[in-house]
């Protein structure tokens, strides 16, 4: 299964949350495992903190702090940052369900992060249904 993503801006969080538990939701899975993969060097995929857009705020301001746009990497695209961004995040996130959603915590939210947008991404879905 895929999700198509579009973002708007150059670093950007998305919360994807409620599609992917559509997904379980028309999938009629009741208990099992989501494994999402993002299959783009340029961005990431997270859970976090979804109630304050702040956090979000604070981890952007953060990454950018350590890893500026910075003419003098040597990757000719110019967009190293993205790509050393998207590799501390990281590419993929393992989430359990139960009772047919995501077994997330009270706050918790799940994040495409893009960090050389704005683009056309996906990202890949598998869900498992534990046997009954």
């Amino acid at each position: 299964m895929e999700l198509s993503i579009k973002s708007e801006k150059k670093t950007e969080f998305i919360d994807i949350t409620s599609r992917i538990n559509e997904l379980i939701q028309k999938n009629k899975i009741k208990e099992g495992i989501s494994i999402l993969f993002v299959p783009h060097t340029t961005a990431a995929v997270t859970v976090n903190e979804g109630f304050d857009s702040n956090v979000l705020k604070d981890i952007e301001k953060k990454l950018n702090e350590l890893i500026p746009e910075n003419p003098n990497f040597l990757h000719s695209e110019g967009n190293s940052d993205a790509h050393i961004k998207s590799s501390i995040i990281g590419a993929s996130e393992t989430i359990l369900i139960k009772e047919n959603q995501l077994l997330l915590g009270q706050w918790q939210k799940i994040f495409f992060c893009e960090f050389d947008g704005p683009r056309k991404r996906k990202i890949i879905i598998k869900l498992i249904k534990e046997k009954e």
